[in-house]
């Protein structure tokens, strides 16, 4: 993308996005996601009726009394943006593709952040770790983000989602919020791995998918391309046998996506390209709350 249409791309999404941060999501962020993390204060002497497991042992020891530690809420976040820029997400059939609007809910969670104060970082991947960009605060960090979200080219054309994961697990050390936006398309396993992140992080699946996911249109004959692997191959559409098993295998996949979010307690959403993902993102604070 030229230089000058990528800072209109910037500029138009940033009108968009910190619009909606403002005045639709500002309430519903702050209270879906501040106050679940608890940070340490200070330790005072023990008073009857504290938990004996806030004890500090060595400051007791020190002091030949009990002392206990003091937590209080954690006033700002750090956001993670966990962004799949795989060959997948370079779809769309009705309104925008995939990417587009992984784009547009990123930059609408990251002006969300720093209006709350927090930090905001990016993991571009693929099967691989494309970049990492590590969280900051301000504005100008956010139109760097939004350009590398408008213009990031990744290396590699598959999906690893595991792999993702586990990089977030092994390079935030401090909890965080992290939001992965994705298709989910992927035949990898990557529950076990969810699993643990989520023990760590506070974990929560956007799931972007096309309509043409759920069902195939009925024109006949139809040359079809996994933009992943390149495999090309032709389909009748017409068919009522095939038309049926691909909503079948549509349930099946979703279903199994669904079970691996319930099994790692991870909070999740699901937005089709055509489709609202305001609603669906005040939707997803409201259940948090």
């Amino acid at each position: 993308m030229e230089t000058s249409e990528l800072l209109k791309r910037v500029r138009q999404i940033e009108i968009k996005t910190h619009g909606l941060s403002s005045n639709i999501f500002a309430g519903q962020y702050h209270s879906a996601f501040k106050g679940r993390g608890m940070a340490f204060s200070e330790v005072r002497e023990y008073q009857f009726g504290d938990d004996v497991r806030d004890i500090d042992w060595n400051v007791t020891a020190r002091f030949d009394k009990p002392f206990v530690k003091v937590f209080e809420e954690e006033r700002e976040l750090t956001v993670m943006l966990l962004v799949d820029v795989s060959n997948s997400l370079d779809f769309g059939t009705v309104k925008q593709l995939k990417k587009d609007m992984v784009t547009e809910i990123a930059a609408t969670l990251a002006f969300s952040a720093i209006q709350n104060n927090d930090k905001i970082g990016v993991i571009f991947f693929s099967d691989r770790i494309e970049k990492f960009i590590p969280p900051k605060k301000g504005r100008k960090h956010i139109l760097y983000i939004i350009r590398e979200l408008l213009d990031f080219q990744p290396t590699s054309t598959r999906t690893d989602i595991q792999c993702a994961i586990e990089y977030l697990t092994n390079v935030l050390k401090k909890r965080c919020t992290a939001f992965m936006l994705s298709d989910f398309i992927d035949d990898h396993d990557f529950q076990n791995a969810l699993t643990i992140a989520n023990r760590k992080h506070d974990v929560v699946a956007v799931q972007v998918y096309d309509r043409r996911m759920e069902e195939l249109p009925n024109i006949g004959l139809m040359k079809v391309r996994d933009a992943e692997t390149g495999h090309e191959q032709w389909i009748d559409t017409s068919s009522k046998s095939l038309q049926k098993a691909h909503q079948a295998w549509w349930k099946g996949r979703q279903q199994k996506l669904n079970d691996i979010f319930t099994h790692s307690n991870v909070d999740s959403v699901s937005v089709r390209t055509d489709q609202d993902y305001v609603k669906a993102l005040l939707n997803l604070f409201a259940k948090r709350n």
